[in-house]
């Protein structure tokens, strides 16, 4: 299945690492608006697909354990998108390539993933209960990681970091629950807080006043997930990472030594 992209084209990947992203033009993802088709809403925006795979028992099974019936549209996603967050464990070295890893449904049943199906598990949630949503993103430059992970990467510029864009209250707003807060402890961030009404992006420094993340390049915003962009961009910057991933051979992000970034 091919996802139809709600924005223009995406630009060239850096296909390395520092040295290649300093070509490009920091942007973080543009500012909330209207959104594509001048705010008509789209059927895109809220069906199901093989991706964000809502009518699965175990995603309609979740939904229904963290909103209640007569909650508003905001108190829906704010319930959501914190349960996405926290319940849902970030590990990088879940990153499987494979269709069915992607999946919503196949998040909730592992309990761990990486942004990427964060991401779409919190967009398919927000679609069951009836807010537009659509997947979005973007490359950043990752200051804080661990050792080992940072080795295995070769680059600290992260293709394809996961966040959604949803419609709330007339607007577009962007939420980005891909980091549980046990995880921000530890490495010392910020936990990204949602309120409904402003952009949740990644915050540019930590607690401790180091850089944390930078974005530099946006890929847009999707009806579903754009699979085979996404695989052949990874299999090219990240062969080492996907290859163990799939092995299943990877590290253990939640007690890796931290690399210490400057100040």
């Amino acid at each position: 299945m091919n996802a139809r992209r709600a924005q223009g084209r995406p630009e060239p990947v850096p296909a390395g690492g520092t040295e290649d992203a300093e070509a490009a033009e920091p942007a973080s993802p543009p500012p909330s608006g209207r959104g594509p088709g001048g705010g008509q809403m789209q059927p895109a925006w809220l069906a199901a697909t093989e991706f964000l795979d809502y009518h699965h028992p175990v995603v309609k099974d979740f939904v229904a354990r963290k909103v209640g019936a007569g909650d508003t549209a905001k108190k829906k996603a704010l319930a959501l998108y914190y349960a996405v967050r926290d319940e849902i464990r970030y590990d990088p070295y879940s990153a499987s390539m494979q269709r069915e890893a992607m999946r919503a449904s196949t998040t909730l049943i592992n309990g761990v993933a990486y942004c990427v199906p964060k991401a779409l598990l919190y967009a398919a949630c927000l679609r069951a209960v009836g807010i537009p949503a659509r997947p979005g993103f973007a490359d950043v430059r990752n200051h804080l990681t661990t050792e080992k992970l940072a080795r295995l990467l070769g680059t600290d510029i992260y293709a394809w970091h996961g966040y959604v864009s949803l419609f709330l209250d007339g607007k577009w707003v962007k939420a980005t629950p891909a980091f549980n807060i046990q995880m921000c402890e530890r490495f010392g961030v910020m936990p990204l807080d949602f309120d409904g009404e402003t952009d949740s992006l990644m915050h540019p420094f930590n607690s401790a006043s180091q850089r944390h993340m930078e974005y530099v390049k946006q890929r847009g915003e999707f009806d579903d997930l754009p699979y085979e962009q996404l695989v052949a961009d990874m299999l090219a910057m990240y062969p080492g990472l996907v290859a163990s991933s799939e092995k299943r051979a990877t590290g253990d992000f939640d007690h890796e030594a931290i690399a210490r970034p400057a100040s």
